[in-house]
C-alpha cells in the first residue's frame, strides 16, 4: 500500500469547487513545448517531464498530428504579455477578461486543458508569472512541481495545502511524494478510463495502490 491514502483523500484530489467529482488524464502521447526560458531551464523541465511520464508508463512525442504541440508552457513577468502573444486568442477563448481577471487576484500561475471525445487530456496551456515566490523556486523543483500538475486534471484544491513534494531530511533532495506518484501511476493503468465523473473512480484507483510497490523516488 502507498503510505496512508484513503478512498476520501484521493477523492479530494479530483474534487471540483463545487463538490462534484472530475478526472481526466492524457489520452495521447504528449509533445510539449516551452516559451520564455533559457536552454538550461527547458532541459530542466523537459526533464521532469520525461521522469513523469515515464512513471505514468505514458509516452512522449516530437509533434502532435493534430496540433502540433498539445502542451505548452508560458514563462512572463507580467500577465499583460500574454495579450502580445500572436494567434494566442485563438487557443485561449476570452483571452482579454481572463488576464484581467488573474491580475486582479494577483496569480502567479493558470493552467487550461482542451479535451477530446472521450473526456481525456488532448492539450494543455500552462501560464508561469515569475515573480514573488515563484521566481525564487529552484529550477528543478518549479519543473518537477509543474509536470505533475500538467500529468492529470487535479481537482482545484489538491494541493493547496500541501505540495505534491517532499524534501528528504536524509540528504536534502527535493522528491515526488510516494502517494502522489502512486495515484499518478494507477490513474494510467491500461484498464482504467481516461476520464471519469462518478467518486467511483477514486475506489478503483485505492484499489490499484493496495498492491503497488513504491519505486525510486523522482527527484
Amino acid at each position: 500500500m502507498i503510505l496512508d491514502l484513503t478512498p476520501d483523500r484521493i477523492e479530494a484530489l479530483f474534487l471540483r469547487g463545487d463538490k462534484t467529482y472530475a478526472f481526466a488524464r492524457w489520452g495521447r502521447p504528449i509533445a510539449p513545448i516551452v516559451f520564455g526560458v533559457e536552454d538550461e531551464t527547458l532541459q530542466t523541465l523537459k526533464g521532469a517531464l520525461e521522469a513523469v511520464v515515464t512513471l505514468a508508463g505514458h509516452q512522449m512525442a516530437e509533434t502532435d498530428p493534430e496540433l502540433g504541440s498539445n502542451l505548452m508552457f508560458f514563462f512572463f513577468r507580467d500577465w499583460d504579455e500574454l495579450l502580445e502573444v500572436p494567434d494566442l486568442d485563438r487557443l485561449i477563448p476570452d483571452l482579454a477578461p481572463l488576464v484581467a481577471r488573474l491580475k486582479a487576484t494577483d496569480a502567479s500561475q493558470y493552467r487550461a486543458f482542451r479535451f477530446d471525445d472521450q473526456g481525456g487530456i488532448q492539450a494543455a496551456f500552462v501560464f508561469l508569472r515569475m515573480s514573488g515566490d515563484l521566481a525564487k523556486m529552484p529550477a528543478e523543483t518549479l519543473a518537477l512541481t509543474q509536470a505533475v500538475q500538467v500529468m492529470l486534471m487535479w481537482g482545484e484544491q489538491a494541493f493547496a495545502r500541501q505540495s505534491p513534494l517532499a524534501v528528504l531530511p536524509e540528504t536534502g533532495a527535493t522528491i515526488l511524494r510516494p502517494e502522489i506518484a502512486g495515484v499518478i501511476a494507477a490513474a494510467y493503468d491500461r484498464m482504467m478510463p481516461v476520464a471519469a465523473d462518478d467518486a467511483s473512480h477514486a475506489l478503483r484507483l485505492f484499489a490499484r495502490l493496495q498492491g503497488a510497490t513504491p519505486g525510486h523516488p523522482i527527484q
